[in-house]
């Protein structure tokens, strides 16, 4: 089978519609407001450190991203830490080694820039997603624990 040629480049704000239709395409929901707000703070802040990543296919067309950003010392976590906080590949190109090529870059992106370490957070239900992670080398963390308070 061969490999479908995939590009992976930075995401810059023409990307927003791409987004939004793959995150769509995935869960069935619109979460308009939520990339309104990370499109917002990633390329209208003046503290904006490109990390967020996009793949496209042969013909140009968006059909994966990767969202992320450094750490400021926040939570106690040293500034060479960054997070992912949003992973979509188009569910009609999956199991075609996207969401690798998308990690791949996304932590070859972020060793140049001095990180030493990325987290994520990820539901205890999403095997899928946990499989994902596991397979990209990511395990527990043994720094941080999340609490939550229900009201």
């Amino acid at each position: 089978m061969n490999q479908p040629l995939i590009n992976i480049r930075l995401m810059n704000e023409g990307d927003f519609d791409d987004v939004i239709r793959i995150d769509r395409k995935i869960l069935n929901v619109s979460r308009l407001e939520y990339y309104k707000l990370k499109f917002e703070l990633l390329f209208k802040s003046g503290e904006y450190l490109p990390t967020s990543l996009v793949a496209e296919n042969e013909n140009k067309n968006i059909i994966g991203f990767i969202m992320g950003e450094l750490y400021i010392g926040e939570f106690g976590i040293s500034r060479e830490g960054a997070s992912i906080d949003t992973i979509g590949v188009d569910p009609d190109f999956r199991r075609q080694g996207i969401g690798k090529k998308l990690m791949d870059e996304f932590v070859d992106h972020l060793k140049q820039l001095g990180v030493q370490k990325i987290n994520t957070l990820v539901g205890k239900e999403d095997t899928r997603l946990m499989n994902y992670f596991n397979a990209n080398r990511f395990c527990p963390s043994k720094a941080v624990i999340n609490l939550e308070r229900s009201i």
